[in-house]
């Protein structure tokens, strides 16, 4: 079992973990899913002591693998590592890659190491590249390897930093399906990773990384099927966002619309959806909303993507006296963003900005 309490990691420019807090099951499988710099190598790392923690404690069984006493290579001789980059080395062929670990380490002799590295060779379906170096293998193969080079140390836990994530994508099925293997034999995983149907199907347990630690933890239904927090739901959901804050009548219009649009572009909006956003915006916001707002306003408006299912929402939220755009004046203007909008709904709200309206973009 791993433990993990109050786990911070600092550097100079950076915090990527602030507070983490887990506890690991022996057999668990574990997906870590998130952002690009959220912290989920970072964690594993730390789980390894490849990167010494700022603060708090990790317990692998019963030792604490943070205290200063602790012999770390002793502990790592039952956690494996498997790096995105393979870390072969180039100047041994693959059973000789194998076998030196097991030789110097668990002190076995040099047939038990060759006959127990051509063991995992043939699970791994590499027999036959035995002789071979690694430059004469694929990616997906030096990967295997990699993976049969841990396993020769028979870890009971098994850290992945991003295993396909340098393979062509025709040699990342034959990867997965070592680690398929390995899960259904009941070895204790993490797997950081960027697959996320692979996460999902691997995995009893998935943590979804965010906000310097765990933001959400479930099942994979649970995350995958059923997310409960905000930016879990957009990960998910490949939900792309843009936020703006309006605090002045003068602001920039046009460079704001070409914000908007370059936002639609760049996440692969269609030409009609970015229009018809920029309507919303140009109509309900600016000629309707904006033109009752007192002088010291603050309006909010985030527009979000949704790449899944290609559909755009608007939010635009605003304080002072409660006011719902439907009773407008400007008849125009409440015409036009009708017809860009599938749905049009205004609701009050606690807080600065009492106000809220959620347009569905037709």
């Amino acid at each position: 079992m791993i433990r993990i309490e109050h786990l911070r990691k600092e550097y100079a420019n950076a915090t990527p973990l602030k507070d983490v807090n887990a506890v690991i099951n022996d057999g668990d499988v574990i997906s870590v899913i998130g952002p690009s710099g959220t912290g989920k190598s970072t964690l594993i790392r730390c789980i390894d002591m490849l990167e010494t923690p700022t603060s708090g404690r990790i317990w692998v069984g019963d030792t604490c693998i943070t205290d200063k006493k602790c012999d770390i290579n002793k502990v790592r001789q039952k956690m494996g590592m498997v790096f995105q980059s393979f870390n072969l080395f180039p100047h041994m062929n693959v059973i000789r890659n194998i076998m030196t670990a097991p030789m110097e380490l668990l002190k076995k002799s040099k047939r038990e190491a060759y006959d127990e590295g051509m063991r995992l060779l043939r699970t791994v379906g590499l027999a036959d590249k035995a002789e071979n170096f690694p430059d004469e293998l694929s990616g997906g193969q030096k990967q295997r390897v990699a993976i049969a080079r841990t396993l020769a140390m028979h870890p009971d836990i098994v850290l992945f930093d991003e295993p396909t994530s340098a393979l062509d994508p025709t040699m990342v099925g034959e990867v997965q399906s070592v680690i398929r293997d390995l899960a259904r034999q009941g070895l204790t995983m993490v797997i950081v990773t960027h697959e996320m149907r692979f996460a999902r199907e691997i995995a009893n347990r998935v943590f979804y990384m965010d906000e310097g630690g765990i933001y959400e933890e479930g099942t994979p239904d649970e995350i995958f099927g059923s997310p409960k927090r905000e930016k879990t739901i957009r990960f998910i959901k490949h939900i792309r966002v843009f936020e703006r804050t309006i605090a002045s009548k003068d602001f920039d219009f046009i460079g704001f619309n070409s914000e908007l649009e370059e936002f639609g572009r760049r996440n692969g909006m269609s030409q009609r959806s970015i229009y018809r956003t920029q309507a919303v915006f140009e109509e309900l916001c600016v000629q309707i909303i904006l033109a009752v707002l007192p002088d010291d306003f603050k309006l909010h408006l985030a527009v979000e993507y949704s790449q899944e299912d290609e559909t755009a929402t608007v939010g635009i939220e605003y304080g002072g006296k409660l006011f719902d755009p439907r009773s407008t004046d400007n008849l125009l203007s409440w015409k036009l963003a009708e017809n860009a909008s599938a749905s049009i709904r205004y609701e009050t709200q606690e807080g600065d900005c009492s106000n809220r309206v959620t347009v569905t973009i037709k």
